[in-house]
């Protein structure tokens, strides 16, 4: 009996493994770890954030130069899709005050035990610990390592679902790009960045720089960023750190909400008697890890503060290693995949999530593209698969 194969048990797979079973087909999921979506179980331990809920156009926006060829994708499964997939799962979702949607729950794991109680009703078979090591391209025969030794396997279609090369321990440790002709390196994305500190800021490692805007390369957002003893980390970082990882420089505004001509008010209200340390503190409100930060990278300090306030540079070295990125940007690039995620050289064989040359910030981005390109190659194999011989 013809089998359609999935390699990988990542979101991307398990949502191409959905749509093939419910297109009534045989399914064999490969997974290389002992259990299955570990990333995604890992995502969820801090709150489950599965889409973003804002216009469709400034969603899709965030995947920057990939956003033309995953627009019908994220069209077919964007973010009012994903809402209700998860409903329909018996998962109660809400839309927090940054438009980020979660779980009530805020967990993955009842989601995930949903979702794989569906994916046996279609008849999907899982096996873990079947990490791939290679194939035939002319014959579409897969070798997998696993539990009972060597084993080959000639599905009539695949899905490649492996992830990228982030977080290896969790399963996607990017080998299978030995494999796959035309893959583009990796490069870490989401990630934060190391800054060498002196023993001045030891007391602020942890402590997180609030309402600030994060400018690097003309790009400006405004959240939240951590120092933290390696560096600098958090959201507001990994918002940027796309255009910090092409060499654009980052500076801070520390005072948002006050123009520069209104903060040099307030800094001169506080007296020129006052140490430029305290002018800081009273007048621009700085708290401590703010001032020492300022401290640490601008002295000696001018004059005029005014500006180094609206626009501290920060000498970042380089970003972290690519195994702590959230997700890693390269992959298989768009001109190898026809329209439906098929590998234009090896017929019957599909591409989805993050294995692919795409790249988004976190926020629901991320999770929404794995699902849609999921989605989307599964539904084509599905198709192929319907016409392939028996």
């Amino acid at each position: 009996m013809s089998f359609a194969l999935v390699i990988g048990a990542g979101p991307a797979g398990l949502m191409a493994a959905e749509e093939l079973g419910r297109a009534g087909h045989k399914v064999v999921v490969a997974e290389a770890k002992p259990s299955v979506a570990r990333k995604f179980l890992m995502a969820g331990k801090s709150g489950l954030n599965i889409t973003k809920d804002e216009p469709f156009e400034a969603f899709l926006a965030h995947f920057e130069e990939a956003a033309a060829w995953l627009r019908p994708m994220l069209q077919a499964f964007g973010p009012e899709e994903v809402k209700t997939w998860a409903e329909e799962l018996g998962q109660t979702v809400f839309t927090g005050s940054s438009g980020r949607v979660f779980p009530k729950v805020m967990k993955a794991s009842p989601l995930l035990r949903a979702w794989l109680t569906r994916l046996a009703e279609y008849g999907v078979e899982v096996r873990t610990r079947w990490r791939w090591t290679g194939w035939d391209q002319a014959t579409r025969s897969f070798h997998f390592e696993t539990p009972e030794g060597a084993q080959t396997l000639q599905p009539a279609v695949t899905v490649l679902a492996c992830g990228g090369a982030s977080w290896a321990r969790l399963g996607s440790d990017g080998a299978w790009a030995d494999w796959v002709p035309g893959t583009r390196p990796f490069q870490p994305a989401n990630m934060g960045f190391e800054v060498s500190w002196s023993p001045h800021m030891q007391p602020h490692f942890g402590q997180p720089l609030k309402n600030i805007v994060l400018k690097a390369g003309g790009q400006e957002v405004r959240a939240e960023c951590v120092l933290s003893a390696r560096g600098i980390e958090g959201g507001g970082i990994y918002a940027v750190s796309r255009r910090l990882r092409d060499g654009a420089g980052l500076y801070l505004d520390l005072a948002p909400d006050l123009s520069e001509a209104a903060l040099r008010s307030k800094l001169a209200a506080v007296g020129k008697k006052q140490s430029a340390k305290n002018r800081l503190r009273k007048g621009a409100r700085l708290d401590a890890a703010k001032l020492a930060l300022v401290m640490e990278v601008a002295r000696p300090l001018p004059v005029d503060l005014a500006p180094l306030v609206k626009n501290l540079p920060v000498p970042l070295i380089g970003p972290r290693p690519m195994d702590e990125a959230i997700s890693t940007a390269g992959g298989i690039p768009r001109d190898a995949l026809d329209d439906r995620l098929m590998l234009r050289d090896v017929p019957g064989v599909f591409a989805a999530g993050e294995m692919l040359d795409w790249e988004a910030p976190t926020g629901g981005y991320l999770l929404t593209a794995c699902l849609a390109t999921g989605h989307h190659a599964g539904i084509a194999a599905a198709a192929a698969m319907a016409t392939a011989p028996c």
